[in-house]
This record gives C-alpha cells, structure tokens and sequence, in this order.
C-alpha cells in the first residue's frame, strides 16, 4: 500500500511518509509495551503489601503520558502529510491531465476522472491521516504485547504467538476472495449512478413518449443488481470477520486454560496470570477491528490503482528542440491514422495555402472532425505528417502550437463563470476595449444588452443558463480575442436558429478574414465562398476544387449540393 501510495504521488513526498509511518510504528510499540507494566502492579497489589504497587503505578502513568504524547504528535503528523499529499496529489493530477493529449479527454473519460478527482483523491489520502494509525495499531500493538507475554511466561507467550500466522492468514485470504466481489460492487455501482443520470435528463422525451414505465425498469434492474452485488460483497467478508472472531476467542480461551493449569501447578503466580489475562484482552480489539480497516484500505487501493493508471498515461512526446514556424500554411502529407481499431485516414494528403480557406465536407462518420483535431494535435499520426508553417507538429511545443489556433466547436462548452471571464480565456491580458470590440465583431453585445447583469452575467456549469447561439457567440469572441492566424471551425451553424445562424455568421466572417481557415460544415451554403473544397470519404480526399469546379464535374460534391437544395425546392 506505500509502495503504490509513493508510486502515485511522486518519490518526493517518501521521506515524510516515512518518518511518519515510523513515528505511528513506534507509537503502536509504547503502547504495548506501557501495559507491560500491568504484570507487576497486579504481583504487588494481589501480593502481602499493596503500597508496594504505587512506583509501578506512577511508572505505567508515566508511560501512559509517553504513549498519550507520541499518539497525538504521530496523529497530528498524519493530517498534515495526509494534507501535503492532498495538495501534492491534486497537483501532480492536475499538470498530467494537462499535458495529455486533448484527444484522451474523452466524455467517458472526464466523468471518470471528476469522480476520482474528488471523491477518489480525497478517499486515497485519508490512508495516512485516517486508516494507517489505526491499522498500525491493530497490527504492532499486539505483536509487541505477546512479546511481554514472551518475556514474562515462554509458555503463555508461545499460546498467543500462534494465533498470529492464523490471523493474517486470514485477512490475506479475506483481501483475495473480497477483490472481486469489490470489483463487482464498483461496477455496479458506477452503472447504477448512470442509469440514474439518463432517467432524469431523459425525463422530456420519456415523457413526452409514454415510456416512463419502461426506463423506470431499466433503472429498478440495475439497482437491483447493485443490491445483490453489494449482498455478495458483504457475505465474502463475512467469514473472514467469523474467522478472526473466532481465532482470537480460541486464543484467549486457550491462555485462560494454559494459565489456569500453570497457576495450579505453581509455575506462576495468580496475579501474574490475571495481567496476562488482561494484555490478551486488550489484544482483541484492534485484532478484531482488522477486517473492518482491512475493507477501507481495500477500496483506498483501488482508488489508487486506477490514479496510477492515469497517471501512468504517457502525454504526446514533446520535442527537445522545438522549431517555432514563421508561416501559416496546412498541409497533411500521406496521412494514417487509426481511432481505436478503425482506420480513420488511409495515405490521405491535402493542402491549405496560408490566408486561404478550406471547407471539407462529405458524409458521418467521415472523419471531418478529426482532420480538424489532428492538425491541433489532439492525437498524433500513425504515418505520415501533419506540418503547419512547413514544420511538423509534433516538432512545435504545444504551447506555441495551441497558440497558433483558434478553434470554434459546435458544441460550445463555457466555464462556470461571467460571460466576460470566458471570453477573456482567448487573451487573459487583454484590455476592457479589446473585450468589448471583440464581442462586438461576434455580435455578442446584442446579447449582454438584454441581460439584466450584463458582463457580469453568470452563464453556469457549461453555459447551461444561455442558449446555443448564445454560447456560441461568446466562443466566436474568444477566438477573436485570441487573434490566432489559423481558425478552426467545427459545424458551428448545422443546430442554430435562423437569427443566430445569421449572428454568428457575421462573426465567423469577421473571425477568418485574413487569416488560415480550415471549416467543416453539413449545410454547403456556408462554403461556396471557401477558396478550395475536398470532399472526404472513406479515409481518403475523392475530389478537390472550388465550389463552381466540382459542380460543374457532376461527382459526389455535387450530388450533396443538390441533396441540400431539395428542401428549399420541394417548399
């Protein structure tokens, strides 16, 4: 568990762990051995004269205060490098999220990652301030009493030194049979809280489709199956919490005939058995208590085998000498690329002369977004190259790339913050005036006028509380902040109302004007004044040329060209 715990958090924070796992260790061995004082205040006060019991009972006092001072400084070193860890933990979690590729950061991917992020991290770190003491406690505490039992009687010491093997047997055994019934657990679980979350974002199309009762079931069944999985778990735990109850019953048991046997027989004094007595049943609970801090640290395990995991990502390589282009022109060069097991490119080569305009259309599924991501390196190439100013990109620190860019998705996601703090995000330094002309360029002003708070209007996790060209809006002015000499854009119309469509429009003109473009778009309206198109399909460019030259030849772009007009024909 500290292996895996140092491995996760960096070999930095190993000596402060150390020192405190030695100091809980230590505590854990005062406190054993303070009760090995009870052996002669009992001789002395079951013996002739009792008086003779008050300097052992200032010497267990004495002890007492040791082991009371060394458990609060060993506590308080647990919070405080559990704090550190947090903090580090968080830290060293945020900067590899970071430096992954953007690709990785998949809708999967981040609701897993929210979760271990916040629940996960903190249930990991609490290893140090909440779970090592008293498991150290519950493993050292006893093994240091059976060695005063040892020193005082060999043959009571022998009696409890064999229920340790058992007891450890044990919990070894309970840790591999409750592995995958913890597994089981985790997973229904996590399927459950998603069957939870689709029933209630589901709730106006199930509604408005009478299948209430339906999805109602499929929600019932997985939390049924979250039930049974968590009465398995229990039961495999059950039998190592009998096994250790048991263990330590038959070991006191067994002392309590032993010493009965050796009293009776005058090889040690009754007083002597009554404490050994006693320091047997101050072995019980932190035995005891075992399997349930065995259970803790089990799911802390798993919490950090799935950090680890993550943490374990290799990021993009970055170059060691990273070249800085001074140009602006696009170009993929036989291009392969795989998501997954399925080949996205095959050899695909394509060009975009700086300060021109690229609109790539064709069918789903085509890969269009991808082309998009594969030139901001959201992914790297399996062959070929992708070079932006003539260099490679995997050649330009991300730094330098990224501000290259200026990217605008269809799915607009905005911070939960002031519509002026997520425009800001193009350009941090920029000035008030830049802001505002920049919003004005996406017509973004027309919407801060009719908001109430204006600027300062908070636009909610996601954007949630603007609509879609309102969100959309504000992404345009980012990139118009931003002044990137490269714009790249993702369907940014194809689910707009007539009124923002027009909005934003205005703003894209606004946004690529002189600058590289490379746009994908459904509606082919919005690409007839694209310097140069290529029609993509199956992983390859099938035609090339202006809007008016694939016309004219009659092939696939004109057969979506016409396929767009037919509503507007039919009406």
């Amino acid at each position: 568990m500290i292996r895996m715990l140092l491995r996760v958090l960096g070999h930095q924070y190993a000596q402060p762990v150390r020192r405190t796992v030695a100091l809980m260790t230590t505590t854990a061995v005062v406190e054993g051995l303070s009760y090995a004082l009870l052996v002669p205040v009992l001789r002395e006060l079951f013996g002739s004269t009792p008086a003779n019991a008050w300097p052992w009972l200032i010497a267990f006092g004495a002890a007492v205060a040791c082991y009371a001072g060394l458990r609060y400084l060993s506590d308080l070193s647990g919070f405080r490098v559990g704090t550190t860890l947090l903090r580090g933990m968080y830290h060293r979690l945020g900067d590899h999220l970071a430096r992954l590729p953007l690709g990785w950061h998949s809708t999967g991917r981040v609701g897993e990652v929210s979760v271990l992020a916040s629940r996960g991290v903190l249930e990991a770190m609490s290893v140090i301030a909440h779970l090592l003491t008293p498991f150290i406690s519950a493993a050292v505490t006893p093994l240091t009493i059976v060695v005063v039992i040892l020193a005082y009687n060999w043959q009571l010491g022998l009696a409890a030194l064999a229920a340790a093997p058992l007891v450890a047997a044990i919990q070894v055994w309970t840790g591999r049979s409750m592995a995958a019934s913890d597994a089981e657990n985790a997973e229904r679980g996590h399927e459950a809280t998603g069957r939870v979350i689709e029933y209630l974002q589901a709730q106006p199309v199930l509604r408005a489709g009478g299948r209430t009762g339906e999805r109602f079931g499929m929600l019932d069944d997985s939390l049924r199956e979250l039930q049974r999985a968590s009465r398995r778990s229990t039961l495999s735990a059950l039998p190592g919490v009998v096994g250790t109850t048991l263990t330590v019953q038959a070991m006191f048991t067994a002392l309590l005939a032993l010493g009965a046997y050796l009293a009776l027989g005058g090889s040690i004094g009754t007083a002597e058995v009554l404490a050994i007595l006693v320091l047997a049943a101050r072995c019980a609970d932190p035995l005891l208590s075992l399997a349930d801090i065995g259970g803790k640290l089990r799911g802390a395990r798993a919490v950090l085998t799935q950090l680890d995991t993550v943490l374990r990502t290799e990021p993009l390589p970055e170059s060691r000498e990273p070249i800085q282009p001074v140009r602006h022109d696009l170009e993929f060069e036989s291009v392969t690329f795989h998501h997954g097991d399925r080949r996205v490119f095959d050899n695909l080569s394509l060009a975009v002369p700086a300060g021109q305009r690229l609109a790539v259309v064709g069918p789903s599924g085509a890969g269009k977004s991808t082309l998009l991501q594969l030139l901001a390196r959201f992914y790297d190439v399996d062959t070929g190259a992708v070079h932006v100013g003539g260099v490679d990109v995997r050649a330009i620190s991300t730094e330098v790339l990224m501000a290259r860019f200026a990217i605008v998705f269809q799915n607009v996601y905005l911070f939960d913050g002031t519509i002026e703090e997520n425009v800001r995000l193009g350009r941090p330094d920029a000035s008030g005036a830049e802001v505002r002309a920049a919003a004005a360029a996406a017509r973004l002003d027309e919407v801060i006028e009719r908001l109430p708070e204006g600027w300062a209007t908070t636009v909610g996790e996601g954007g949630a509380l603007l609509s879609g060209g309102e969100r959309q809006r504000v992404s345009i002015a980012r990139a118009l902040l931003k002044d990137a000499p490269i714009v790249l854009l993702d369907e940014v119309t194809s689910a707009l109302d007539p009124v923002n469509e027009a909005a934003v429009h205005e703003g894209i003109e606004r946004l690529m004007a002189g600058r590289t473009v490379v746009m994908v778009a459904h509606r082919l309206r919005t690409v007839q004044r694209a310097d140069h198109i290529a029609f993509l399909d199956g992983g390859r460019i099938v035609e090339e040329g202006s809007h008016d030259e694939l016309l004219r030849r009659g092939g696939r772009y004109a057969d979506f060209w016409e396929l767009s007009l037919t509503p507007v024909k039919s009406r």
